[in-house]
């Protein structure tokens, strides 16, 4: 299996790759992506024969490699996938849905799955409040967001607005 883009994420997870992409497919439901090649690996590797070395899987339209490297190097905030949410009801969904299985909160949208990845689960509109020409809104916006765990579109409209 080539790459079909010039730029392709590859995430090394410890353990469980196979795993994490197959609870990603499902969170994100079907039709969301797929499982483009599997490589196990193979006799005097660094990985026991006939377990799953990486998949190629495609994800919202994004391709990325997800990696069972062992202990060697460990997932942080320094890479995150954004997801922008169409509604409050995505947000709430993916939200949960990432956090199942041993997932945490962090602060501002952010949330790490139960293999470490880093997921920013952010409001598309919330893309659009921070582009306004008026500073004091934007401002606004960013304090309402600092103050938040999950995202609430609600308040940040609320905040925006000045109300």
């Amino acid at each position: 299996m080539r790459f079909t883009t010039k730029l392709t994420p590859f995430v090394w997870y410890q353990r469980g790759a196979e795993d994490a992409v197959a609870h990603y497919l499902h969170v994100f439901g079907p039709g969301s992506g797929r499982v483009l090649h599997t490589q196990r690996w193979g006799e005097n590797a660094p990985g026991e024969a006939g377990t799953v070395m990486l998949q190629q899987v495609e994800l919202l339209g994004l391709q990325f490699t997800a990696f069972n490297g062992g202990p060697h190097f460990k997932l942080n905030e320094a890479f995150s996938l954004a997801v922008a949410c169409d509604n409050q009801a995505e947000v709430d969904h993916l939200w949960a849905g990432l956090q199942a299985g041993g997932g945490r909160e962090k602060a501002c949208g952010w949330v790490e799955d139960a293999w470490g990845v880093s997921w920013q689960i952010i409001p598309a509109v919330w893309l659009d409040m921070i582009r306004d020409p008026d500073a004091a809104r934007v401002q606004r916006v960013f304090q309402a967001i600092w103050a938040m765990g999950k995202i609430d579109i609600a308040t940040l409209q609320r905040a925006y607005d000045g109300a």
